[in-house]
């Protein structure tokens, strides 16, 4: 590179990644031209862009990756959206009123049920049923005490209906919020509407549980207040009252009927306010920061098992995972052979241990959308990158591109350059709403 006299031009490319270490590369062009407003005519060319001509000699685009383990900037990014995304909800800002910090809601945790004992460390201070006091990092946590009578079956077809489980559940829990206000359901939908966002996170044993804010809104979402029997008591009534009754008919295999429900364990507490008293209450940013932090994770993060797909079943023989997680994917593999289970696509999401969901979902009303922040990143990117020049002439332009995926990462050269350099100036200035 530095023969070529593209080294400053490939820092500078590198330095616009904001320390993504597996960008995709395209090959491609684009091309802007000016456009005249009265008659359509197109006039000259206002910015050309060829990936040949780069310095990298192609063009580099961040991966986006939410994974932590894949690539810690995109995914400290995503965690940073998710966090604005969720407190946006709680407070208000990013288009959402602030008097929506006023609606009754609750932080609740929903678990999966008990696929047979494992090792674990008891709140109560008790030793494990083992008769040991794990630490907090002991490997063998979330492990079977007995992997032969584990079941582990039902354990990947519960991660892979966990979903719908929770659809399901969004369904009751409108139910049972409009039975306790003396309301139809169609009479209910004039009066309050219940929003949500959650994040789904892996418990050590491969299980997904849900983290969730829930709350009550007037007919028209954040934007109206919600009606005066609505209260965060009523909604944590209903919320318990919808777990215990949802539940969703699994398949049958080999003369077994499998059906799904959550587990025993439902934590539901009120968010309160903004404001720590002496640290009792359950806070608005504490529950953004929580769920924002199991964004970025998967069932990597807790257990130990892979962070991409497997093309083969004798790939997992290379990889140093435990004995629980290696067992789960094989599970996952096998059923996924099942034509009756084609649709559960088990072979594709075996590395997830059967979870096929995405991590984290809103109902539509709840807040501001990941979208809506991407959009505004990339336009105060844009905006960072257009000279005041064109800014000031130009009506409206008409763009031309073609991009072909290249491959993705960075050379053995790139990556040196990488580490050596922060991320580029102006991205951690950037807004991190978005």
């Amino acid at each position: 590179m530095a023969e070529h006299g593209t080294l400053p031009g490939v820092i500078q490319q590198l330095s616009g990644l904001g320390g993504c270490t597996h960008p995709i590369r395209l090959d491609g062009h684009r091309t802007e031209y000016d456009v005249d407003t009265r008659t359509g005519e197109i006039g000259r060319v206002l910015q050309h862009l060829d990936s040949s001509s780069l310095p990298a000699g192609q063009l580099l685009v961040r991966c986006n990756n939410r994974r932590a383990t894949r690539c810690t900037a995109c995914a400290e990014v995503y965690r940073r959206d998710t966090f604005h995304l969720i407190t946006s909800g709680l407070r208000g800002g990013k288009g959402i009123p602030e008097h929506v910090a006023t609606h009754p809601r609750v932080f609740a945790t929903f678990t999966a049920p008990s696929f047979g004992p494992v090792h674990n460390r008891p709140s109560s201070g008790r030793p494990c049923r083992c008769g040991t006091h794990h630490d907090q990092d002991d490997d063998v946590l979330g492990s079977p005490l007995d992997p032969i009578t584990y079941d582990y079956e039902a354990a990947v077809l519960w991660n892979a209906h966990a979903g719908p489980l929770w659809r399901r559940f969004s369904t009751y829990l409108r139910r049972e919020v409009a039975k306790r206000a003396g309301l139809s359901q169609r009479r209910f939908r004039e009066h309050a509407r219940v929003s949500f966002a959650k994040v789904a996170e892996y418990q050590k044993r491969g299980a997904v549980h849900f983290h969730a804010v829930i709350r009550i809104d007037g007919p028209s979402g954040g934007d109206t207040p919600p009606p005066t029997w609505a209260t965060a008591e009523l909604l944590t009534d209903a919320i318990r009252s919808a777990t215990t009754k949802v539940r969703v008919d699994g398949p049958t295999i080999d003369g077994r009927a499998h059906t799904f429900t959550f587990g025993r364990q439902l934590d539901v507490r009120t968010i309160r306010s903004a404001d720590f008293n002496d640290g009792q209450e359950l806070t608005e940013r504490a529950v953004a920061a929580y769920i924002a932090k199991y964004a970025t994770k998967g069932a990597e993060t807790a257990t130990g098992a892979l962070d991409r797909p497997l093309k083969f079943a004798a790939e997992l023989a290379q990889f140093d995972i435990s004995d629980h997680a290696r067992r789960l994917i094989r599970t996952a593999w096998f059923l996924g052979a099942r034509k009756d289970l084609e649709h559960l696509r088990l072979r594709a999401w075996a590395h997830m241990l059967g979870f096929r969901g995405h991590f984290s979902t809103k109902s539509r009303r709840y807040s501001t959308t990941l979208g809506t922040l991407r959009d505004a990143r990339a336009e105060w990117r844009r905006a960072q990158a257009t000279s005041s020049e064109i800014s000031e002439v130009v009506d409206t332009t008409l763009v031309l591109a073609h991009w072909v995926y290249a491959g993705t990462g960075l050379t053995d050269a790139e990556a040196w350059l990488a580490e050596t350099i922060a991320p580029a100036p102006g991205t951690e200035g950037e807004p991190t709403h978005g």
